[in-house]
């Protein structure tokens, strides 16, 4: 018999498998100004390292989704987190600018598996009314992740010698998780009437509508919220402050993610307890969310520390609240069968929008500075929203046995 509490706990784990992952891709990027003064990298230099992340990660979720949907979440993540935990600690042995490319594209193949995996644990493991609550903990754990990295990394590169220690021991915080995890998860049971994954061709379900609707939820938003993980560190010293001293302002934006996707998440279950259709609650939170991420033009001309990072967190603190809704998307709308390979889809396209604009915000960095890319990047979530509106609805595009009405 099932404990009533295991897919509490599921989630938990999800949570912090989710924060393990961004402390390990955070640590290059609170390491960055000290690397780039030590390999004399420019801002470019620095971008192509994040970019060779983001290919591998981008071609990864949408061959993890496919993977997870025939393998299971549990073994899916199992082989995940050991890889890339093996691949984090391996970057201590980094030598220089190919080196870094080299380990942290790995280092994306092996984290892309973390979202497609935990959504469909979830699709598997919760009702409707309790899934964007249920997303909202395991997703946060990627801005508690970010909020965390900055004192842990910092204070292992302060008090161990240098940076190779950060990446040593940051990486081996994964195998302590995959105890726990073998200890707890097993797959629950397939629905009798739900189409087996390998009957589910990938192509066709770019046919429905909804399947896009999930991709530019999070391809129009996603690359905002790595702009600001990716470079907010070196944003901040190109202001003229000292990563050392701003520690603090750092991890405020981090943990106004992790609030706004409680509050995306349960204001979102409150609805569809009051009695709203779930693609109506859902809906309920996009618009709102995508309006907030405008505070980061004003962030670009505040005068102080104090204003910037409560800009920063305005915007951090509606993102997320968006990326909720997005990241139970697939969930709502597939059954669980399809849920990884669409959230994997979906992943993909934020993955491919994600390189194209830490490319353009490198490039323009260079050469007119982090305003220009800051107002650009603030509007996209907008179009987001938009489409997210007209294609996630139940029309004659539903398909048996894969998607589901909203």
């Amino acid at each position: 018999m099932t404990s009533p509490h295991l897919r509490w706990r599921i989630v938990a784990l999800l949570f912090l498998s989710t924060v393990i992952n961004y402390i390990d891709r955070q640590t290059l990027s609170v390491l960055g100004p000290h690397l780039e003064a030590e390999y004399k990298w420019t801002h470019s230099d620095f971008a192509l390292i994040v970019i060779a992340f983001r290919v591998a990660y981008t071609v990864g979720q949408f061959v993890s989704g496919r993977l997870i949907d025939k393998i299971g979440a549990g073994r899916g993540l199992t082989i995940s987190v050991a890889f890339y935990s093996i691949v984090a600690m391996a970057t201590s042995l980094a030598t220089g600018f190919r080196g870094f490319i080299g380990f942290r594209f790995l280092l994306g193949i092996g984290e892309s598996a973390n979202w497609p995996a935990a959504t469909k644990a979830v699709s598997e493991w919760f009702p409707s009314r309790e899934r964007a609550l249920a997303v909202a903990i395991f997703d946060s754990g990627s801005s508690i992740g970010a909020a965390i990295a900055p004192a842990l990394v910092l204070g292992i590169y302060n008090y161990a010698g240098g940076w190779r220690p950060a990446f040593l021991l940051t990486g081996a915080l994964g195998f302590a998780w995959l105890i726990l995890w073998r200890m707890t998860y097993r797959e629950p049971e397939r629905v009798a009437d739900e189409t087996p994954p390998d009957k589910i061709v990938a192509r066709e379900l770019l046919l429905f509508p909804q399947t896009w609707g999930v991709i530019a939820s999070r391809a129009l938003t996603d690359p905002v919220w790595f702009l600001i993980a990716d470079w907010f560190a070196i944003y901040l010293v190109s202001r003229g402050f000292r990563i050392e001293d701003s520690a603090l302002a750092f991890w405020v934006p981090f943990l106004a993610a992790d609030l706004g996707n409680f509050a995306g998440g349960a204001a979102s279950s409150w609805l569809i307890r009051r009695g709203w259709p779930v693609g109506r609650a859902r809906k309920a939170i996009v618009i709102p969310g995508a309006l907030g991420i405008l505070l980061l033009i004003p962030a670009t001309t505040a005068p102080s520390l104090f204003a910037i990072t409560a800009l920063f967190a305005g915007a951090t603190f509606s993102y997320a609240a968006f990326s909720t809704i997005a990241n139970t998307l697939p969930a709502d709308c597939f059954t669980p069968g399809a849920v990884a390979s669409v959230s994997g889809m979906s992943g993909a396209f934020a993955g491919a929008g994600t390189i194209l604009a830490t490319y353009v915000v490198g490039l323009v960095a260079d050469t007119i500075g982090f305003r220009a890319a800051l107002v650009g990047a603030s509007f996209i979530p907008l179009l987001g929203a938009a489409l997210v509106l007209a294609l996630i609805r139940n029309n004659q595009h539903t398909g048996q046995g894969v998607v589901r009405s909203v």
